[in-house]
């Protein structure tokens, strides 16, 4: 698979987004931002946002939703790969902020559920009917990891529910084609979980101690980061360590791997185009944005701007 590098200079990019008019919505982690890239490579910033703005996604309003994780220390390493390193002294809490994408201007709708404050939320889903999943990494220190879960909530913040307890550095989540199932990556285990869907922010309570069904664990330390479905029902992960897309086939747990040359950091990837096969993936150790002419088209998403 060939990828064609379209900008660089983005401080941790992560979260695309395909526009209609053509420009890709990215997070920057570290900048703090929200920001657009026009297929010539132009960065234009949208919002600062604070924090660290993580996973963002188009709600039924046309509004940018994005997961702040509060933060993050930085590390820049000798061979010119950017990580993260911690939690940051400023750190308070995470957040669900909405953002308009052309004025720039935002509001915070979630910052705790049941009087105990988001962590690092993550990675954000929207269902046909509008509400939204996310997952909450945690956050991390020198002496402790914090649990993950899966969330649901509206965008009028009515409701937010924790719906899945415990899990292990839950990173990307994304939805079947038909709605049912709900794909969970964990980093640190670099496992795909999938987990049925029941109700409104319901999830299908396991029988034995697994959080769901257990898709695929990878042979190598090889860590989970984003993800996004493909039209065929098969998930593509964004994939660290080696760096590349792992796309996997949720009903047999075969997977094929594709390299990405010289990005560890393999984080997100999105689908666009009129035919859902351009590929949109960020490289968040050396700041950058690919393209891809991906062979399967991508799932389209329940709402574009």
């Amino acid at each position: 698979m060939k990828f064609e590098l379209v900008t660089s200079g983005l401080q941790f990019p992560e979260g695309p987004i395909a526009m209609n008019d053509g420009s890709i919505i990215v997070v920057e982690i570290r900048r703090q931002t929200l920001t657009r890239v026009w297929p010539d490579g132009r960065i234009e910033i949208i919002a600062e946002l604070g924090g660290g703005p993580n996973g963002a996604a188009i709600g039924p309003d046309g509004m940018v939703y994005v997961c702040n994780n509060g933060g993050f220390k930085w590390r820049d390493r000798p061979d010119g790969i950017t990580t993260t390193d911690g939690t940051p002294d400023y750190y308070t809490s995470g957040s669900i902020q909405r953002v308009d994408p052309n004025s720039g201007k935002f509001d915070t709708i979630y910052d705790s559920c049941d009087g105990k404050p988001l962590r690092g939320p993550n990675d954000i889903v929207f269902d046909r009917d509008g509400g939204f999943w996310f997952t909450d990494l945690g956050k991390t220190n020198d002496d402790y990891r914090h649990h993950g879960a899966m969330y649901y909530a509206r965008t009028d913040g009515s409701k937010i529910v924790r719906a899945k307890e415990k899990m292990i550095t839950p990173n990307g989540c994304g939805l079947s084609p038909d709605g049912k199932t709900l794909y969970v990556a964990e980093s640190m285990t670099g496992r795909l979980w999938a987990l049925d869907i029941v109700g409104e922010g319901e999830l299908k309570e396991p029988e034995t101690m697994v959080p769901g069904r257990l898709v695929l664990t990878m042979p190598d330390y090889m860590l989970f980061d984003s993800l996004a479905v493909q039209e065929d029902g098969r998930v593509c992960v964004a994939t660290l360590i080696s760096g590349g897309l792992t796309i996997i086939d949720p009903e047999t747990g075969k997977f094929e791997y594709h390299d990405l040359p010289d990005e560890p950091y393999v984080t997100n990837i999105c689908f666009g185009g009129p035919e859902m096969r351009d590929a949109w993936i960020t490289g968040s150790g050396r700041g950058t944005l690919h393209h891809a002419e991906w062979p399967t088209p991508g799932l389209k998403l329940e709402f574009y701007a």
